[in-house]
């Protein structure tokens, strides 16, 4: 082979390869965007819980479904709500629905819009979940209103509370502090800095929503309930370091429980759940009670 052929063999590998990465890289901010808005929907499979029923509930512009629960003991002490994380549904909060009811509250759990059974296509990490917690609540139980949410649920309960003075405490475990920063810490390390802003671009005009108004942290200043934070200490999917901004951030009473070895959804396990009983009698004491 000569040399000027080989030379037009490698100029043509080098106009390939670059091409190729053209392709791609037009190709990558769509494909971050469809992570982004569509997380896998796992289906519910588990029955309702004793004690709960099947239930159907109107959120904002979807519907929802989910299961309504009846305390088992007296008195009634007020109302629980699970709300679930990514690419998750209600059925993973069966055992706190239980532990709850066993305790004389009522509870909610609902699949999160995009998730499980309930309709809607895009996950919008609270923009659009907010007011669909919003209309769950206008139709539960009077009296004491907890929140307990984990990773994304925690992260709308946050964002609901602080415009709703319905709740009375949150228990937020594993919370973002906001979708841009964690979004691009779980991004792939061959996503640059343009290619993840035209992600989110792309999603926010697909999904309606604005990526920026999505923050738990700014949600905090606003909230003066009592709020229990619950991290794991070795999360790595979403740092400990968003409940630290989180908690800097709460004008009201507030806590963080660092698990120790805990990665993400880890960190509610049962020595950490005698904790959340002790404070949340705590933050309801002196809370009037329903009839």
């Amino acid at each position: 082979m000569t040399a000027a052929r080989r030379r037009a063999i490698l100029v043509l590998a080098i106009i390939g390869l670059v091409a190729a990465f053209a392709i791609v890289a037009t190709q990558l901010p769509a494909a971050g965007a469809n992570g982004l808005l569509h997380p896998a929907r796992r289906r519910v499979a588990a029955s309702p819980p004793r004690g709960c029923v099947d239930a159907t509930f109107a959120g904002e512009g979807v519907r929802l479904e989910g299961w309504r629960c009846e305390g088992s003991t007296s008195p009634r002490r007020g109302t629980v709500v699970y709300l679930h994380g990514i690419a998750d549904n209600r059925s993973s909060g069966a055992g706190v629905v239980e532990r709850f009811v066993g305790r004389g509250f009522d509870a909610v759990a609902y699949d999160s819009r995009a998730h499980g059974e309930s309709e809607g296509d895009a996950c919008t990490y609270g923009f659009f979940e907010k007011h669909d917690l919003h209309r769950v609540l206008n139709v539960v139980g009077s009296g004491p209103i907890v929140l307990v949410g984990t990773s994304l649920g925690a992260a709308v309960a946050l964002q609901e509370a602080a415009h709703d003075a319905r709740v009375t405490a949150i228990v937020a475990a594993e919370t973002f502090s906001d979708l841009r920063t964690v979004a691009t810490e779980r991004a792939p390390f061959f996503f640059t800095a343009g290619i993840i802003g035209r992600a989110f671009r792309i999603a926010e005009d697909q999904g309606g929503f604005r990526v920026d108004e999505v923050s738990p942290v700014a949600a905090a200043r606003e909230i003066r309930i009592p709020v229990l934070l619950i991290h794991g200490a070795s999360d790595v999917d979403t740092p400990p370091d968003h409940s630290r901004r989180v908690l800097a951030a709460l004008a009201g009473p507030k806590r963080l429980i660092l698990v120790p070895g805990a990665r993400h959804n880890e960190s509610l396990r049962g020595d950490v759940w005698d904790e959340i009983d002790r404070w949340l009698n705590d933050a309801l004491s002196g809370v009037s009670r329903p009839m």
